[in-house]
């Protein structure tokens, strides 16, 4: 508990120690899952699965924190998860290095699957196994200065989002780190017990005058 000593003055040990029993899996380990790795990696969940097929390359390493020169041609998953257990003795943190479909047959069952991934596609792939195995997940995107997120219960991200194939924009590190920041906060609010809203999309932006916007939206419910 001395570890966790902030977080227990924030909720108690009773809510700490079931942190202990989550399971959550953390689908892409690039940008939004590096964060998320830090973030989430230390927070005392107990089982945390890093799930990537893709090897670091030099481009990725300025807004993918958990990498540095030399990691280029290693597996971002397992160097996240070697990260976080060496940050945190208290999490199992266990790597795939695989796409979300092979995982997806896996049959791992998990508290929380939160979207690090950077596709439409994959995304829609995760919303249907999602439903398919009853469990909520965590969407989150970035590109350029503007990002979105919202934790997916009763909604389809399938029925909201038309499911294309696109090549992302430019995108600046620090909104990277923000996104994650939100997905982790709902994912921890939620596996400690506390209040979260759901099947909201979250929109946030930097407008024409640097000043930042959130925009929320309802999402619909799934047929």
């Amino acid at each position: 508990m001395q570890y966790f000593h902030r977080q227990v003055q924030l909720w108690g040990e009773e809510t700490q120690t079931s942190l202990q029993t989550k399971k959550i899996a953390i689908i892409g380990s690039g940008g939004l899952g590096s964060s998320l790795a830090f973030a989430l990696g230390a927070s005392g969940i107990g089982e945390i699965h890093m799930v990537d097929f893709d090897a670091v390359s030099l481009h990725n390493i300025h807004r993918q924190i958990a990498f540095k020169f030399g990691d280029e041609g290693k597996n971002k998953a397992h160097i996240n998860a070697e990260l976080m257990m060496q940050r945190c003795p208290y999490v199992k943190a266990i790597a795939h290095e695989c796409d979300f479909k092979t995982w997806s047959e896996k049959g791992i069952e998990v508290d929380l699957i939160i979207d690090a991934t950077d596709n439409l596609p994959t995304r829609g792939d995760i919303n249907t196994y999602a439903k398919r195995v009853n469990t909520p997940w965590v969407y989150g995107s970035v590109e350029a200065f503007h990002g979105q997120v919202s934790f997916i219960d009763a909604s389809s991200f399938n029925d909201a989002f038309k499911i294309v194939q696109k090549t992302p924009a430019g995108i600046a590190a620090p909104i990277v780190m923000h996104i994650a920041s939100l997905q982790a906060n709902l994912a921890l609010r939620y596996l400690a017990g506390l209040s979260v809203k759901k099947d909201i999309l979250y929109y946030l932006f930097f407008n024409e005058e640097g000043e930042l916007v959130t925009q929320k939206f309802s999402l619909p419910k799934a047929d």
